[in-house]
């Protein structure tokens, strides 16, 4: 397993393989495509998506996650920016980068809205209606390129993702399979892989990433859930049927914070704007008429070297979005914040409970920014 040192900023690099290739590979690995990513050719192919993963906290914790640690690893991959899951999610299910597929952000504008990606919410209840997933993100996903093929393709995650704004914006057109625990998702995930003929299968778990919200990443609780998902990812190469292939990444790693500035409380961080969208490490400021400036050179000020403040501009320009789609210029922000050390960016009135999380995860840094691709096959 190879190692990612902690470089404070650790910029999107179209030369570099990122997390949007994962599924279009596995893909390929089913179909006779090309061979990406190192990935042998096999009759199935399932990925299985453990939130808050980063590679550098497995390398880290490599003794509570040995069979994870041994396991041949084919990255590390960079996810896109920002850090954080909704945006991870849509670059896996679509195989494109933010910039393209267009969820640029856990919350950003979308035709005058401020969108919550994770619960298709906005400040007026649910916005499926109002902004559908369909319309926001319209290119076909990898299940539905799959399916085109003759591919049988499956999601496996939690049941009260059924139907939501984010499957239906990034997962669509899988088979989707409800579960609650690592039981039913073991199960499920590997009645999939053994179906007749070529089949693609995603599988998704959330707890480690909530426990290192709740507790921090490295805590003991986050130390026992990684152990746990440790055997079950054992268990599961056991079981792998004949000509099948399991792969394991993250959507992002995770920092432990303890410096918060508080852009609903600081009259200064407040001044000229209109909406704060993204989440505590990776903020999207939309400036009102005229004040783009300002709010830029404002929150320049207030952050310092707490956070690399760049114009919307100057993010294009440097790629962090990764190449944009003409369509989702209008929601590019006025001013992009991107926390560096401990450091936060809460709203303790607009996101009261994150506010209050130690974990956080958003930014460029390599803790946040860089995931592991281990995989595991049966010949």
């Amino acid at each position: 397993m190879r190692r990612v040192e902690a470089a404070e900023l650790v910029l999107p690099d179209p030369s570099r393989p990122g997390l949007h290739d994962v599924m279009p590979a596995l893909l390929d690995a089913v179909t006779g495509g090309p061979a990406r990513l190192g990935l042998p050719p096999v009759r199935a192919a399932a990925l299985l998506l453990v939130d808050g993963l980063g590679h550098r906290l497995l390398h880290e914790h490599a003794a509570d996650a040995p069979f994870l640690a041994a396991m041949a690893d084919h990255g590390p991959l960079l996810v896109g920016f920002p850090s954080s899951t909704s945006i991870s999610v849509t670059s896996l299910g679509t195989g494109l980068p933010p910039g393209t597929h267009g969820t640029l952000g856990i919350r950003f504008r979308v035709d005058g809205t401020l969108l919550d990606s994770l619960t298709w919410t906005s400040d007026a209840g649910d916005a499926s209606e109002l902004l559908p997933p369909e319309t926001v993100q319209p290119h076909p996903t990898v299940f539905e390129r799959a399916v085109a093929r003759d591919v049988g393709a499956t999601v496996v995650s939690a049941r009260a993702f059924r139907g939501s704004g984010l499957t239906r914006s990034a997962l669509r057109g899988a088979h989707y399979r409800g579960v609650g625990a690592f039981g039913d998702l073991a199960a499920e995930l590997l009645d999939a892989l053994g179906r007749p003929g070529p089949q693609l299968v995603y599988a998704y778990h959330a707890d480690l990433d909530q426990l290192g919200h709740l507790h921090g990443p490295g805590s003991a609780a986050w130390r026992w859930q990684l152990r746990a998902i440790d055997r079950l990812v054992e268990q599961l190469v056991a079981e792998l049927p004949a000509g099948t292939l399991l792969a394991v990444t993250g959507d992002h790693g995770m920092v432990t914070v303890d410096r918060r500035h508080d852009a609903d409380t600081d009259p200064d961080l407040r001044a000229g704007v209109a909406l704060v969208g993204g989440d505590p490490r990776a903020r999207l400021v939309y400036a009102a008429d005229g004040a783009a400036d300002d709010v830029l050179a404002t929150w320049r000020g207030v952050l310092g070297e707490d956070a690399w403040v760049l114009s919307g501009a100057e993010v294009v320009e440097r790629g962090w979005f990764g190449p944009l789609d003409d369509r989702v210029r209008p929601r590019i922000p006025d001013v992009v914040a991107a926390l560096r050390g401990s450091a936060a960016v809460v709203r303790t009135e607009g996101e009261r409970l994150l506010s209050r999380l130690p974990g956080q995860h958003g930014s460029l840094t390599g803790d946040e920014h860089v995931v592991p691709l281990l995989a595991a096959a049966r010949t």
